[in-house]
């Protein structure tokens, strides 16, 4: 191995949904970053070698009411979502990697470390002071100095190297009074998956099954909806339920668990095109609609829903998500069912292969749950966060990874950048307001915390419009707050902040535009915008159809503007600043050729996606830029 010394201020190991967040986050906020990943690709279980949708609060379209409750993620992970939207309508699992490779790749300030697995840590005085890494393709062996480290490797990896204390298995009711935990704990957990895509085909493909497929019937299968009796519900997919392993050590026992998935797969299959000769549900071999699909991909990398959990300065709790308990140190919310499987998986055939219990509200996800108790400097962002058996059933999904991913990143480049301790982080009002001020301009939600820059000179401006409807006032786009949460299932009534919170033009306004004017002149340097993306509504990769046909998948978002220009007036002369055509994103940030001295700014939309009226969340305008308040 050839040895290399690396140096840095924030090393993530781990680039899966929470890693990849992390890292850029903390590379935008000027921090020099280092991602080391284990594999060849991007993703982890989102990623072309596992293929699991990205869900999260909005419950895959479960949580949603057109302007009242916009639960999906925004900040980074609605970035590479629209992204994906846009420039992969044929649903590739492969361009997914190469849209997360391409982001970090983007990042002058990210070194990216493929197929690079940390294993060891360096620990002086509870600080961890090094990683290291090896990248056995290249026979390179890594020892990175940072200031920050950050464990997304859902196994936990650097944080055990380093000490740090971690849980795993399911802790008993009596530990933290949750009323959803086993009576006794143990070390169960739940299980993993392979998922596989199948094709229609125009002839009859025959499948003949390894001979160490497992066999299901019917019965054994009652529980689990899949293809049967002339229906071929998603083939083209696969099942989440194919679960395995939860009764075993889900870190030392993966290359068992992978075989005995295979076989449970490849079992499950051959039930749905042959069909087991004595079972009474399948009369001849060609009534279950499957004869003319064959399998076109099927994994062989384990999605792993759980193994470690750290234990962190708050360990995340039943009660902090069913009653959506507030935390000053809040960096990321979520949303998502309390989602428990029996960790028998499939072999658990008297069961439901889950028992999801709604969360009534959307709820915090406190820094302290993502900074060992022991280490310093040490943070974690994933399905490791520091959170009890059933709370982790709630925040493991990967959209809610992602967003604590980019909390973490933000909060791990302040404190490089300040050389504080992250573990000092949540006790400072100061410190936590300037991360949670930066993460709602770099588009995140917080829940209940409202933009309050006030380097932000549109705060100091008069707005108005050339139209508004009742519910889309102008002065929303200074309200502080960029969705509706304040709808069923939304936020708390008291932390919702009622209304749309954003400008909506008349449909009949053909030149719609808002401006925002100043008493005396302003130096700007920067507008940064935030238009409306359908919240509302189900977006991700996905190769379940019957997911997609909720989406609008393949094309920009209806509601989102397309065309737009900003213009800048000085005493009554305008001069045109900015002019976009085709826009899909929710945030564009335009940095002006030079600061320049304005009136006022006024930005007219001349199309939109599909909708019938121009819709602006928020403007910002900005004089010399600087990375926190």
């Amino acid at each position: 191995m050839t040895e290399h010394e690396l140096t840095c201020d924030v090393l993530v190991a781990g680039g899966g949904p929470a890693g990849v967040p992390a890292a850029i986050a903390a590379a935008r906020c000027g921090a020099r970053v280092v991602l080391c990943h284990d594999r060849p690709v991007l993703g982890g279980n989102a990623s072309s070698e596992v293929r699991m949708h990205i869900v999260g609060a909005d419950e895959s379209g479960g949580r949603t009411t057109p302007l009242q409750t916009e639960a999906r993620e925004t900040g980074l992970i609605e970035e590479i979502r629209l992204e994906t939207c846009v420039r992969n309508p044929q649903r590739s699992a492969s361009m997914l990697d190469l849209i997360l490779y391409e982001k970090c790749r983007n990042e002058p300030n990210l070194t990216l470390l493929l197929n690079t697995a940390v294993v060891g840590a360096v620990v002086q005085d509870d600080r961890v002071t090094h990683a290291i890494a090896e990248r056995m393709s290249t026979e390179d062996r890594f020892r990175i100095a940072a200031k920050v480290f950050i464990d997304c490797t859902g196994d936990g990896r650097l944080g055990v190297e380093s000490g740090a204390p971690f849980r795993s298995g399911r802790e008993a009711a009596h530990e933290f009074g949750e009323s959803r935990a086993v009576p006794e704990a143990d070390d169960r957990r739940l299980g993993s998956t392979l998922l596989f895509q199948a094709k229609k085909h125009d002839r009859d493909m025959p499948f003949v099954p390894p001979t160490w497929a497992r066999k299901f019937t019917e019965n054994d299968l009652r529980l689990r909806p899949h293809a049967t009796g002339g229906v071929d519900r998603g083939l083209e997919y696969g099942y989440w339920w194919c679960e395995w392993g939860g009764e075993l050590d889900t870190i030392k026992d993966n290359e068992r668990i992978r075989d005995e998935l295979l076989a449970i797969l490849l079992g499950v299959w051959d039930h749905i095109k042959n069909g087991p000769p004595d079972d009474p549900a399948y009369p001849n071999p060609n009534a279950h609609g499957a004869a003319n699909w064959a399998l076109d991909w099927f994994g062989f990398l384990p999605g792993k829903r759980e193994s470690r959990r750290f234990v962190g300065q708050h360990v995340l709790t039943e009660q902090d998500v069913m009653q959506s308990r507030p935390f000053a140190d809040a960096i990321a919310y979520g949303g998502w069912s309390i989602d428990l499987h029996p960790p028998r998986g499939v072999d658990a055939a008297d069961e439901e292969p889950c028992r999801q219990d709604k969360v009534p509200h959307l709820y915090d996800i406190p820094l302290r749950a993502c900074v060992s108790s022991t280490r310093l400097n040490l943070m974690f962002a994933g399905r490791n966060i520091s959170a009890t058996h059933v709370a982790f059933a709630s925040t493991r999904v990967m959209a809610t990874c992602a967003v604590v991913g980019q909390g973490i990143g933000t909060a791990a480049a302040y404190a490089a950048g300040r050389d504080v301790m992250p573990a000092d982080l949540s006790a400072s009002v100061r410190d936590m307001r300037a991360i949670q001020q930066r993460l709602l301009r770099d588009g995140a939600y917080l829940i209940n915390i409202t933009h309050s820059d006030e380097r932000d000179l549109a705060r100091r401006a008069r707005v108005t419009a050339s139209s508004q409807q009742s519910d889309g006032n102008a002065a929303y786009i200074v309200s502080g707050q960029t969705r509706a949460v304040h709808g069923p299932q939304g936020a708390l009534p008291e932390r919702a902040g009622a209304g749309t919170h954003r400008w909506m033009s008349d449909p009949a306004d053909r030149s719609a535009w808002i401006e925002l004017r100043w008493p005396e002149p302003v130096m700007l340097a920067r507008i940064e915008v935030t238009f409306d993306t359908g919240l509302h509504r189900a977006l991700t990769l996905s190769h379940s159809d019957a997911y997609v046909a909720k989406m609008q998948w393949g094309r920009p978002q209806s509601e989102t503007v397309a065309d737009y220009h900003i213009d800048g007036d000085l005493h009554d002369t305008w001069s045109r600043l900015v002019e976009i055509k085709g826009n899909y994103q929710r945030r564009r940030v335009h940095t002006l050729a030079s600061p320049t001295l304005l009136h006022s700014i006024r930005l007219t939309v001349t199309a939109t996606n599909g909708l019938d009226h121009a819709r602006v969340m928020e403007i910002r305008a900005y004089g010399l830029d600087a990375s926190f308040v």
